[in-house]
């Protein structure tokens, strides 16, 4: 009985063991079948993924043009140097062991360790312009450095240097901030970007989109061979574009701005909108910022008085002076409050009175009594401070408006400044209190003085109306068929006689004896326009030119500024730098165009009713 129940028991014993073996066996086979069947294809993905590193391959940008084909801006072969993600420790002793081929400093190193801790997961660019003898340095260590990654890759370049750079703009390495921006959501860190001017403007289109090529990593992360059967991503080379830019023009303004001076030229074709030139001086070199801008250097520019980084053209504003003269005009004949033949109550004798104050004219002994074309050809003040208080400070800051000053032109570059000009009397009232300020502001507004900055590109955008007679065209860099001829939303509304009458008294500025701008007249081709002389807190006086040619078929609107440019008793600097550059261009489009006799020596301003005769 005792035997029985043992053996019953061993028998129970032997069955559990039994089913326990089995049943592990089966446990077994499902876990292989599993890792050997249905998960294979993700074990071999991460297979891959940790003896795989993805390359990202930076595209070409595209080469810019100026209108006539010349190369603004091109690509050229470079080199990069960058390490694959590892532990910090592991990069840290490979910089140390890179720095002295590639003359790292502590600081960089330690700059480089802190955007590898932000970004750990990416690759480490270390050079992004490194040098053919850098490259082979490392290329005949190449056993000292498994994690290096060398490439050669497009680097940008600019021909003309100094003489484009506020116009194209530069390119850089993307910054954490910028990684941030919507625009920029499919970046990555190390991609380079467009900073400024055209570069910045056209990123999306110029830069491109980079390609993937992957390299076969060791258990350590060192670098075996390129993978060949996982196929690499091509790049997509980044748009071409055009510009309406003439680039020799360009380097020639650069070449004649007067040595040590600031300021600015912008040159339209008035019909199509077409940027010709572009320039601001003092300038810097847009290839120093290639591959990263030394920081030395980048102190220097940020620090220096003359403020080389900043574009006079789109960015800063001035007061007019007496360029703006023109617009008090306008709108004076607009609203029949002008015309071309009329006098002021009071003549010109240096100044006029006002309260207890005296608003003097430029000229001490005075003009004596003129009429609006020859206060436009004299540019007598005290002629236009009674022409603005005639009008009246609400129709002058009306008419500014309907002209659009106080807003962009809308030219295709980053951070134009819109200028400034008061919209309301209630804005007088919030910035100098309702007792603060008198009706004697139109006074100084009315010559280009006060309240009012205007920027180099929206003075040359008036005057370009003022030139044809149809709204101003919106000035643009690209040339394309959807930018050419794009009108802003507001016109001059002179009355075509009228007009004429204008640019009949602009014409006498510059070749008349007794206009301001006589004295650098063309020779050879019929320039109208405005000299400006705008007074400043900081020194001498700014030196304003805005004017067209010819006058019979406009093709040409220039504006011009010299800071500090007409000292008392000395040459008006504008005037001559923006005749030269006209009869630059226009002598490049007519070669054949035999020079006209020089203006006749007659005294006061052409008769009103004139026609305008080549």
């Amino acid at each position: 009985m005792t035997e029985g129940v043992q053996n019953g028991k061993k028998r129970r014993r032997a069955a559990a063991a039994d089913l326990l073996l089995f049943g592990s066996l089966a446990l077994l086979i499902a876990v292989f079948f599993r890792l050997q069947v249905i998960g294979s294809e993700e074990y071999v993905l991460r297979s891959e993924e940790n003896r795989l590193r993805a390359i990202t391959v930076p595209a070409p940008r595209g080469t810019i043009y100026d209108r006539h084909g010349r190369i603004a801006a091109e690509n050229v072969p470079g080199y990069s140097i960058s390490l694959l993600p590892g532990s910090p420790d592991t990069l840290a002793a490979t910089l140390g062991r890179l720095a002295p081929y590639l003359d790292l400093s502590d600081a960089e190193i330690e700059r480089l360790l802190g955007k590898y801790r932000r970004f750990p997961n990416q690759r480490l660019v270390v050079r992004d312009d490194a040098s053919f003898e850098e490259v082979s340095a490392i290329e005949q260590r190449r056993p000292e450095f498994p994690r290096a990654v060398v490439e050669m890759l497009p680097r940008r370049h600019y021909p003309a240097g100094r003489a484009i750079a506020h116009l194209i703009g530069y390119v850089g390495e993307i910054s954490e901030a910028e990684l941030e921006r919507p625009v920029y959501a499919d970046y990555e860190q190390g991609r380079i970007i467009g900073k400024d001017g055209i570069e910045r403007q056209y990123e999306s289109s110029l830069g491109g989109v980079p390609g993937v090529r992957f390299v076969e990593v060791s258990a350590l992360g060192s670098i075996v061979r390129d993978f060949g059967p996982r196929p690499a991503i091509d790049v997509q080379q980044g748009a071409d574009l055009e510009l309406g830019l003439d680039l020799a023009l360009q380097q020639f303004a650069d070449s004649i701005f007067p040595p040590g001076m600031r300021g600015g030229v912008v040159a339209l074709d008035p019909r199509t909108g077409d940027v010709l030139v572009l320039y601001s001086h003092p300038t810097y070199d847009p290839n120093e910022f290639i591959g990263g801008i030394d920081i030395d250097l980048w102190r220097a520019l940020q620090e220096d008085p003359a403020k080389p980084l900043l574009n006079r053209v789109s960015t800063a504003a001035y007061a007019p002076g007496s360029t703006f003269k023109l617009v008090v005009a306008s709108i004076g004949m607009t609203a029949g409050q002008l015309g071309i033949g009329s006098y002021m109550p009071t003549s010109c004798f240096g100044g006029l009175g006002y309260g207890n104050r005296l608003f003097r004219c430029w000229k001490p002994d005075g003009h004596g009594p003129l009429d609006l074309a020859g206060a436009i050809q004299q540019s007598c003040n005290v002629f236009f401070y009674q022409a603005g208080m005639r009008l009246g400070l609400d129709a002058l800051l009306d008419g500014a408006a309907r002209y659009g000053f106080g807003r962009a032109t809308g030219i295709d570059l980053p951070y134009e400044t819109p200028g400034a000009f008061p919209p309301s009397r209630e804005w007088f009232d919030e910035r100098y209190g309702r007792r603060g300020w008198t009706e004697s502001v139109v006074l100084n507004l009315s010559i280009g003085q006060g309240e009012n900055q205007q920027s180099l590109l929206r003075m040359a955008q008036f005057y370009a109306a003022l030139a044809t007679g149809e709204a101003p065209v919106i000035p643009h860099i690209v040339r394309s068929e959807a930018l050419s001829g794009r009108r802003a939303n507001w016109a001059a509304g002179l009355p075509e006689d009228r007009r004429r009458q204008l640019l009949n008294a602009l014409t006498a500025v510059v070749n008349e004896p007794k206009g301001t701008a006589y004295p650098y007249r063309s020779r050879r081709w019929r320039v109208a326009g405005k000299t400006g002389t705008a007074q400043n807190p900081h020194g001498a006086p700014h030196s304003w030119f805005v004017g067209f040619a010819p006058v019979e078929n406009p093709e040409i609107v220039i504006a011009a500024i010299v800071e500090f440019g007409h000292p008392d008793n000395t040459v008006s600097q504008s005037v001559p730098l923006a005749i030269r550059i006209v009869e630059r261009y226009l002598d490049s489009l007519y070669p054949e165009v035999p020079a006209r006799p020089a203006p006749p020596q007659l005294p006061g301003p052409i008769p009103p009713d004139e026609a305008i005769t080549p």
